[in-house]
Formats: structure tokens, C-alpha cells, sequence
């Protein structure tokens, strides 16, 4: 293997501070493409779809468990996938081992599932065994087809408005290689990440960067975030957002 050249500390920091200038522009780039889709125009969804869950047959507005956003991963787990049925598919298993906590997106009034063809309890199965635990449900209909993910993986984010739910974007391919973390999900959806330093259309709900962030067992238990959290959070560099 033909190595980089192998220079002092002082060069690496300079070369490193050169990529940096890159890595900020990209970085800028991913804010300016994520405020162009909280601008993107809603479709709504006119159909009744139809899923199973631990708790029985659910509708797609109760997917939202009570929260305004909902983003669906489209895993495929089922007969004629490799690995079935004591697995999903690989790239999709993948996905799953990436997910983060989802209290913060929970946090942020949006909620996340992955669906499959698999029924419930094949589902569970596969979920302990792999150490999963985000809401996972079974497509009955043809939610999937709609949806663009009826023959490769895809994330499909939505909203909804009281009752009426929208379809807001859709991610597949390689694009989902990106998410996981909750920034990269919240960034897909119509009221991205929901704070002050975001370019997003005038009402959208706002609050100060950090100040929202919380330990994932402790959402909810004060209505004020505490002051020492809120001091340290508003000093110095730790509240730029380049």
C-alpha cells in the first residue's frame, strides 16, 4: 500500500486546516439543500392504507402515534429475501443497526418506523435477535408500490395536518446510506432540524440550538431546560452553528 506523504504535526494541521474550508462549504451546502425541502410542496395522501402491529391493524395516520411528522423505512423482510426468514435484508439490516435513540426525534414531534411484508411475529423475532427496537409494521396493501419502495429500500417522509395527512419527500438508493443519526432524518422533513439558525419558512416552530437536547430517559420531565445546561450552551464557540 502507497501511503500519503508522512509530514510534521505543523503541515498536518495546515493541510487539515485547508480541507476544513472544503468540508465547512459542503457542510453549508447540506443546510441550503435541506431549507429547499422544508419548501418543497406537500401531496396529499388520499388513500386508507392499512398496517399490522403488535397491537393489532393500524392506519398510516396512527403510524404518527400523536406526533406531526412521521418518516417510514420500507426493510425488506420477507419470503424470497435473503436471509429469511431468520433475517431481513442485508442493506436494510444495515439501516436498522444505524438508527439512533429515537426520544430526540420524538423530541422533535416526529416519529420514525420501519414496514415490511413480514408478518408480526416473524418481525419480532428478527428484531431480538438483532437488538432492534424501533416501531416496526407489516404492509397489507400497497403502500409500498405507491410509495416508490415496492422494489428497493426508501424513506418517506410525512405530515399531517389534524387528520389529513401529507406526503412531504422521499429518499432512496444511496441517499439512504446518510441517515440514521437524528439530524439526517430530521433534515428530510418539512420542519427540519426546528431551530432558530435554520433558513426555514416564516411560523415554522423554532427554538434555540441545544438548549432542546436532553438525555434520551429524560425528555418530559422538566418543562424548562436547566439553567446550567442553558448557560454552558450560550457561551463561546460551542453555540455557532458553521
Amino acid at each position: 500500500m502507497k501511503t500519503p506523504p508522512i509530514v510534521p504535526p505543523q503541515e498536518w494541521e495546515a493541510a487539515r486546516q485547508e480541507l476544513l474550508v472544503e468540508e465547512k462549504r459542503l457542510t453549508r451546502a447540506r443546510d441550503a439543500l435541506a431549507a429547499k425541502r422544508r419548501r418543497m410542496p406537500w401531496t396529499a395522501v388520499e388513500k386508507e392504507y392499512a398496517f399490522d402491529g403488535p397491537e393489532g391493524r393500524v392506519g398510516l395516520l396512527d403510524l404518527f402515534a400523536g406526533r406531526r411528522q412521521l418518516i417510514v423505512y420500507r426493510a425488506f423482510h420477507e419470503p424470497g429475501v435473503f436471509g429469511w426468514p431468520e433475517h431481513a435484508c442485508r442493506g436494510c439490516s444495515m439501516v436498522a443497526d444505524h438508527v439512533g435513540h429515537l426520544a430526540h426525534l420524538n423530541a422533535r414531534d416526529t416519529t420514525l418506523v420501519f414496514a415490511s411484508r413480514a408478518p408480526q411475529p416473524d418481525i419480532e423475532r428478527v428484531k431480538g435477535r438483532m437488538g432492534w427496537t424501533m416501531p416496526w409494521y407489516t404492509i397489507t396493501d400497497t403502500f409500498d408500490a405507491d410509495f416508490g419502495v415496492n422494489e428497493w429500500h426508501g424513506t418517506n417522509a410525512f405530515i399531517r395536518d389534524g387528520d389529513r395527512v401529507y406526503r412531504t419527500y422521499f429518499i432512496n438508493a444511496r441517499g439512504d446510506e446518510a441517515l440514521g443519526s437524528t439530524w439526517s432524518y430530521l433534515d428530510m422533513t418539512a420542519l427540519g432540524r426546528q431551530e432558530t439558525w435554520e433558513d426555514s419558512p416564516e411560523d415554522y416552530p423554532r427554538t434555540p440550538p441545544y438548549e432542546w437536547w436532553n438525555w434520551h430517559d429524560a425528555y418530559g420531565d422538566a418543562a424548562e431546560p436547566a439553567p446550567e445546561w442553558l448557560a454552558r450552551t450560550r457561551q463561546g464557540p460551542r453555540g455557532r452553528r458553521d
